[in-house]
């Protein structure tokens, strides 16, 4: 539940607070008010594109604060999933600043996180239903997913989709193969060619810098002989002068002296581990002069002219080595399927059959559960628009299944396309809601839709941005009492222009725009029973209110009462 929202410099807000309860909430302003920034304002809150625009000309950022309590289970989740703190009440504060840069930054309960966090968190805080989403209805594809909602299908459809994601994989491989078919011969023939082409040249991995390494010895080769000579010759060269022989006389010379001179004992072993050491970097030295060339033009022109080689298949193949050799590998994965592609293409549909039948017993599950839930929800529907004034309607789902022959064919929710279908009139042919529906009687449906899957979506707070377009008077107030009913089980807040929808609310909120020091500006208020009269009566009025409208507003009020 929406608890508190906090405003600043968002379009000629300059700064509101606005502060909520549980139940209705009717929020009413004249056009051009700003009553679309309280709502760009919560959508900014709940993850929306940041746009600059949004900024109040001459401030250097824009920012948006709620607070909620009586999260559910689903947020709680949400939260714990990404680590953040919940404090002492349990309750939850979103902080989000714009700046005029474009920089965004998130805090929830003071701790910094991403959008993609923010959007996982406020996905079941708040939804917003406008006159897009009502115009949404005319998509059947919607159709579907409300009666999933009401028939509490998430996870067997959660279910359905890996099987069937397996399914399509299988497919899609199945596809690959036949569409190579046709061509066979010719990538056979392109792939045994590559195959063979990097084969001859009996390439190793790191070889190319091997024989860099090797090229820049045989061009220093003269300095190499010259150093090493001299290093072997100082280590181990020389008989009576060499640091091997020099060392050994020293351990030799220690040992006489064990025991005698006590803290002498153990440098011969010292100097035999250095002796051993010096043994090994002379050994090491005078195999680098063994492999001198002797003719180090010659070994040049074939390192050079291996590297040349390289690079052409570098050319061709990938920007190193390793990458040749990897290309080598996919292609001769890719000559083996097309060798072995009808062994392969049999495996993989013998696999398409046994995904196919594991996916189509959950979507047979979920067929049965649609064609049940979708007549209660019909008649639920039904009986709630005839309370709207539509008594002689007639609502439906029509549920389909296509087939391949004998064969079910599955899509991505199942093996059901669902569209609902309406009558206004006693005796008038039902038609799609796309074809027929008014943009009063989309409301009403939306309306209807909403209270009755209401206590499956699990959504905290319900907000009706404007959808009672095309509708007034009595129908308008019965409007509104659904709406006070839904409220019952839900925090709900309403945009409207309808009194009759706004007189129903527990709580008035009115959004006014005036010229400040010449600046405009937009302010919310939270109305009292004389503001609310009044409110009302300028709604009923217009620019000049009377008497009779004052009464007929007060009238309105009097629902509250009883």
């Amino acid at each position: 539940m929406l608890l508190s929202l906090h405003i600043e410099n968002i379009a000629v807000i300059r700064r509101a607070d606005l502060d909520f309860s549980r139940g209705f909430t009717a929020l009413t302003g004249e056009t051009g008010a700003g009553k679309s920034i309280i709502i760009d304002s919560i959508n900014l809150l709940l993850g929306a594109k940041a746009d600059r625009e949004l900024i109040r000309s001459g401030e250097s950022y824009c920012a948006v604060s709620g607070l909620f309590s009586e999260l559910s289970v689903k947020t709680h989740e949400a939260i714990a999933e990404a680590g953040l703190p919940m404090d002492e009440e349990g309750q939850l504060l979103i902080q989000r600043t714009v700046s005029v840069d474009g920089r965004s930054t998130v805090r929830i309960n003071g701790r910094a996180v991403n959008l993609s966090v923010l959007k996982g968190i406020a996905s079941g805080l708040i939804g917003i239903h406008g006159q897009s989403d009502t115009g949404a209805l005319l998509e059947p594809s919607r159709h579907l997913e409300l009666v999933d909602i009401y028939s509490d299908n998430a996870a067997l459809l959660e279910k359905y989709k890996i099987l069937y994601a397996r399914l399509e994989g299988i497919r899609h491989k199945i596809e690959q193969i036949r569409a190579k078919e046709s061509e066979r011969e010719r990538l056979k023939e392109i792939l045994e060619y590559q195959i063979k082409d990097i084969d001859a040249y009996g390439l190793h991995d790191g070889e190319e810098e091997e024989l860099v390494e090797r090229k820049v010895q045989i061009k220093n080769s003269e300095r190499i002989a010259k150093n090493s000579e001299f290093i072997y010759k100082a280590l181990r060269g020389s008989e009576k002068g060499s640091v091997s022989y020099l060392l050994d006389r020293c351990a030799t010379a220690l040992d006489q002296l064990r025991g005698v001179v006590g803290q002498f004992d153990g440098y011969a072993e010292r100097i035999r581990d250095v002796l051993s050491v010096t043994d090994d970097i002379a050994e090491e030295v005078y195999a680098v002069l063994e492999d001198m060339e002797s003719d180090p033009t010659e070994k040049l022109n074939q390192i050079e002219s291996r590297l040349d080689k390289i690079s052409k298949l570098k050319r061709k193949y990938g920007l190193t080595v390793a990458d040749v050799l990897a290309f080598r590998d996919r292609a001769e994965a890719e000559l083996n399927t097309l060798e072995n592609s009808e062994e392969l293409l049999a495996t993989l549909e013998k696999e398409e059959r046994v995904a196919y039948d594991e996916a189509l017993a959950i979507a047979n599950e979920l067929h049965s559960i649609r064609v049940t839930m979708a007549k209660d929800l019909e008649e639920r529907v039904k009986t709630t628009l005839e309370f709207l004034d539509m008594p002689k309607v007639t609502f439906f789902a029509s549920i389909k299944e296509e087939f391949d022959g004998e064969r079910k064919i599955l899509g991505p929710s199942g093996s059901d396309s669902l569209e609902f279908f309406i009558s206004a009139n006693r005796g008038a042919e039902a038609q799609s809601i796309a074809k027929i529906a008014s943009g009063g009687e989309l409301a009403r449906i939306m309306l209807a839709l909403k209270s009755v899957i209401a206590d499956k979506d699990r959504t905290e707070t319900v907000i009706f941005d404007e959808i009672d377009a095309g509708v007034s008077g009595k129908t308008a107030r019965k409007i509104g009492i659904k709406m006070r009913e839904l409220a019952e089980n839900m925090q709900l807040l309403c945009v409207t222009h309808s009194a009759q929808i706004a007189s129903v609310a527990d709580e008035h909120f009115l959004i006014s725009k005036s010229d400040i020091d010449g600046v405009t500006e937009t302010a919310v208020n939270a109305l009292d029973y004389d503001g609310r009269v009044a409110e009302l009566s300028r709604i009923l009025g217009g620019i000049n209110v009377t008497d009779a409208q004052r009464e007929a507003a007060v009238d309105m009020l009097k629902y509250k009462e009883g």
